[in-house]
Order: structure tokens, then C-alpha cells, then sequence
């Protein structure tokens, strides 16, 4: 874990092109990707309207670099961490890795509301590449290694606090 101040973020205009590439199987899906979540000028606007920020990560070891049932246990664990320190730290704005997990339904599958209105606007995440948060950056600011070795992944959250 690692504390920032916000103006340390790196924001990539690149990331929101990629996400309108549709890559993730999210856009226009969500109400935390684009375009639903603002262009990166507004969210760079909202979150740097915050002092500092609070990087922390998980890792997880997978079978192989192929083990794409492994990451997305590993993402899951990482949106039950997150949604933790969500509700210890109500005041708080808080992006997370990809899309916004708030909406599990029962047999785990994300089903967002979008377009209609959020019914748990008090779980929702944004998502830090759809904010336009370059990754690579954040962990280099924050001391924090991005690779953790061969067959592992490792996922980002950022806690926004204003002093």
C-alpha cells in the first residue's frame, strides 16, 4: 500500500481509445466505462479535486500465462477487497480494477442496469483504465511493482481522500 498525492496520477487519453475498442466486452455496457462514465477531462477534473490517494494491490499466482479462470478469481478477490474498504471508508471516491463489480448477481455474473438508473450507487467503483489512469505509471509513483513475476497477476485499486 502506498499514499499519493492526486496530482501524482497520469492520466492517458490513449486508455479511453482503447477502451472504445470494445476489448473488455463493457462499452457502453456500464455505467462506470466509457461512455456512460465521462470523458477523461471530467474524471481527471472529479479526481483531482481530491488531495490524496491510497494505492493498494493484490497478487495472484496462476497456472500458466494462459490461466484466464484464474484471473478472473483473482479480479473477483480483488472487487470483494475493494468493496471492503468501501464500506470502512464511505467518504471516499474509489476506482478499481476494470469495470465496477457491484452488480454480482446470484451465480456471480456482472449484470449492470445500464442505461437504466443504478440501484447501488453507494457500491459502485469506477474503473481506473476507463478514468484514463495509466497503470504502469501509478505503480512507478507509488513504489509498487506492476510485474510480479511470471504466471501472476496483480490488480489496482486507488482510494481518493480529500485532508
Amino acid at each position: 500500500m502506498a499514499e499519493l498525492p492526486a496530482s501524482a496520477l497520469t492520466f492517458s487519453p490513449a486508455l479511453l481509445d482503447y477502451c472504445k475498442t470494445n476489448a473488455c466486452g463493457n462499452y457502453n455496457k456500464s455505467w462506470t466505462c466509457p461512455p456512460a462514465c465521462g470523458s477523461i477531462e471530467e474524471q481527471k477534473q472529479k479526481i483531482l479535486s481530491y488531495d490524496k490517494l491510497l494505492v493498494f494491490t493484490t497478487k495472484h499466482n496462476l497456472e500458466d500465462s494462459f490461466d484466464h479462470s484464474g484471473m478472473l478469481k483473482g479480479r473477483e478477490f480483488h472487487a470483494l477487497v475493494t468493496e471492503e474498504i468501501k464500506k470502512n471508508l464511505p467518504e471516499t471516491l474509489v476506482y478499481g480494477a476494470g469495470r465496477c463489480s457491484g452488480c454480482l448477481n446470484n451465480d456471480n455474473n456482472y449484470s449492470c442496469f445500464y442505461p437504466e438508473p443504478c440501484p447501488f450507487p453507494e457500491k459502485r467503483t469506477g474503473s481506473i483504465e476507463a478514468a484514463g489512469i495509466d497503470v504502469t505509471e501509478l505503480s512507478k509513483a507509488a513504489g509498487i511493482n506492476y510485474f510480479n513475476g511470471v504466471n501472476t497477476v496483480t490488480f489496482f485499486t486507488i482510494v481518493l481522500q480529500k485532508t
